[in-house]
């Protein structure tokens, strides 16, 4: 992206004025939490036991906490590092770094949820030049998808993600190092918005793919039957594919079709997981960590452009309502 389409919120008085506030708070949640970790522990255990939690949630979900404020913490002085030597303009070492990172807090995300993970992409991932359209269904699906897709696969990938996020130091910093756009839900210049996330997947090439979370928002009932009702009130067209939707949100197309506009010859990745449903809430985690092991799985399938039809709202809604039904297949598998 160039200087003249630099977004505001990558500018120096932006960055200068979002990092004095989340760098300086997360390195005092960091050495707070690290220092006084006994009594948090200990209270923590005492509060799960007094509730007759044995699986021990509260606990697990702070260590957890902790974990990541220190995976942060390493990101940052990592990033630091790489601005001081003057590689804040190498693309490879940030994406290795990313990789990293969304290995390292997966890891601690799996024993914090004593979670196994089956992933099943096939081919889907075997090469870049792809736009990925993912479901959004917690908090960690960002991490997930990164972990598949650049910890694993070893590709190169550009998120369109709510601008809210670069209220993480890590996503911040290294996410402006490379592609990426933060897109401002509330901005009234739409169009503007638009043409950035076009210009985002324009020049896609073999170790490159771009991600999108279609639905805008993550999952859940309440948010289901209002983008329903909205459709029924705005676009009735699309109420037949989009009301029986169990799982999924319809999808809001215009930035889905946007990132598509920029690529018109790369292919399609459709990508879903199960696992995380319901881990948007704190208390939704503390539930899911106070039940049985969590069995993720996550799949994904590469459709070849050239075989596609026009991919337009009504192919989009179609997708979508095939990728409820896989996900409503497996939930149903999994105990």
């Amino acid at each position: 992206m160039s200087r003249q389409q630099r977004p505001d919120y990558a500018s120096f008085q932006a960055r200068l004025k979002r990092r004095s506030i989340s760098v300086s708070a997360l390195l005092v949640v960091a050495i707070v939490a690290t220092l006084s970790a006994p009594i948090w522990v200990a209270v923590a255990i005492a509060i799960d036991a007094v509730r007759l939690r044995w699986r021990f949630p509260l606990a697990r979900l702070l260590l957890f906490g902790w974990y990541w404020s220190v995976i942060e913490c390493a990101g940052v002085l990592i990033s630091l590092g790489l601005w001081m030597s003057g590689q804040s303009k190498n693309q490879v070492l940030h994406y290795r770094l990313m990789g990293w990172w969304a290995g390292k807090l997966m890891t601690g995300l799996r024993i914090a949820m004593r979670a196994s993970i089956d992933v099943d992409d096939s081919d889907a991932f075997d090469e870049g030049n792809a736009v990925v359209l993912c479901r959004h269904a917690s908090l960690a699906d960002s991490l997930v998808s990164a972990w598949v897709v650049c910890t694993n696969r070893g590709l190169s990938p550009r998120y369109v993600l709510k601008r809210e996020l670069l209220w993480d130091p890590c996503l911040d910093i290294v996410g402006l190092r490379v592609p990426n756009y933060f897109v401002d839900r509330g901005s009234q210049q739409s169009a503007n918005e638009l043409a950035a996330v076009t210009r985002l997947s324009a020049d896609l090439d073999a170790s490159d793919v771009a991600v999108i979370f279609p639905e805008g928002t993550r999952s859940s009932d309440a948010k289901r039957k209002r983008a329903v009702e909205r459709i029924r009130d705005q676009s009735p067209e699309r109420l037949a594919a989009t009301e029986g939707l169990r799982h999924l949100i319809p999808v809001r197309p215009s930035g889905t079709l946007a990132l598509l506009d920029g690529a018109p010859g790369a292919d399609l990745v459709i990508a879903w997981h199960t696992g995380f449903d319901g881990l948007s809430t704190f208390g939704g985690v503390i539930e899911a960590l106070g039940r049985s092991d969590v069995q993720i799985v996550f799949q994904a399938r590469r459709l070849q452009r050239s075989s596609l039809p026009d991919v337009n709202v009504g192919w989009l809604d179609d997708i979508w309502a095939k990728m409820d039904s896989e996900v409503d297949e497996q939930l149903r598998k999994t105990p």
